[in-house]
């Protein structure tokens, strides 16, 4: 029996696979004559198959960062700033759609990018306190798309379309930069950065394929980079509290003692300056090493 009578006419596998990885005549290449190694239709399939990636890494990549910013009620280690700029960074291919009259069907992924990265903007500031400003924030910014789009010129379109690249490259670097001066994600969604990850290596791929210019080539791969700087840093920071919760569910009394001491060393270090900086010193040491507080407190 042959692979491809597994997968009848009715299989919602075989019309999942034909419509979005390969068509009928390659379907039945691979899967009726199990010839694995036909190359067209090998390039056809690693193409789709690298478009679905895309679409997971762009268009999706920011619901799991919403989810867990609703869920969790805070906004901490996601820098508004990296925010701002990735939402800047949609606002040129939108104008850029607009400007040329484009039906909607040709940018509405595009638009959905944006309503989640103005969400995600709005919920940062939402839960800073600043509700008003979030709400200013949107409002403006769709005014300024349609504004844009609809008297702007063609060449300020295409400028704000080039720019794009380079502010989805500072808006990681700015995230990046705010998760190693803190030491920790926060609330950063892992699954968006892992999408966000695979998302700019297809795009690489895509670049190569089409032997765009070297510029954006170059501007792919240093995102790329900056991706899986920001993925070891969240899977990096996950490890470190998934080792400290296990240690404090098989010796709780052991870090609440640790975490006391942690509390009582800063408290005690707004005295002075001098003593501050001596404290600080002392509660970072005390968060990587147990062993280094014991000494410090020996010699105090």
């Amino acid at each position: 029996m042959t692979t491809s009578e597994g997968l009848d006419a009715t299989s919602p596998v075989k019309e999942f696979i034909l419509l979005y990885l390969m068509p009928e005549k390659c379907f039945e290449y691979f899967f009726t004559n199990l010839n694995f190694l036909h190359v067209p239709c090998l390039k056809i399939v690693l193409s789709k198959t690298v478009g679905l990636w895309i679409v997971l890494g762009t268009v999706l990549a920011q619901l799991p960062q919403l989810l867990r910013l609703t869920r969790r009620g805070s906004a901490d280690g996601v820098s508004l700033g990296s925010a701002l700029l990735h939402l800047y960074s949609i606002l040129g291919p939108l104008v850029y759609c607009l400007a040329r009259d484009f039906p909607l069907s040709a940018w509405s992924d595009k638009l959905f990018i944006a309503v989640q990265a103005a969400s995600v903007c709005f919920l940062l500031l939402h839960y800073r306190g600043r509700t008003i400003q979030g709400m200013l924030l949107v409002l403006v910014y769709g005014a300024v798309v349609v504004l844009l789009g609809l008297y702007g010129t063609t060449l300020l379109a295409t400028t704000l379309q080039s720019s794009s690249i380079l502010a989805l490259i500072a808006s990681k670097a700015v995230q990046a930069g705010t998760n190693f001066s803190s030491g920790q994600t926060g609330e950063l969604s892992r699954v968006s950065v892992l999408l966000v990850w695979a998302g700019s290596l297809a795009l690489i791929f895509v670049s190569v394929q089409e032997k765009g210019t070297i510029l954006a080539l170059l501007a792919h791969i240093l995102s790329a980079c900056l991706s899986t700087v920001l993925l070891a840093q969240v899977l990096r920071c996950g490890q470190r509290i998934s080792t400290r919760s296990k240690a404090k569910r098989e010796h709780p009394a052991s870090v609440e003692d640790q975490d006391s001491v942690v509390g009582s060393i800063q408290m005690l270090g707004s005295a002075s300056d001098v003593v501050l900086s001596g404290f600080l010193t002392v509660s970072s040491a005390v968060c990587t090493n147990e062993c280094t507080v014991l000494v410090v407190m020996r010699l105090v």
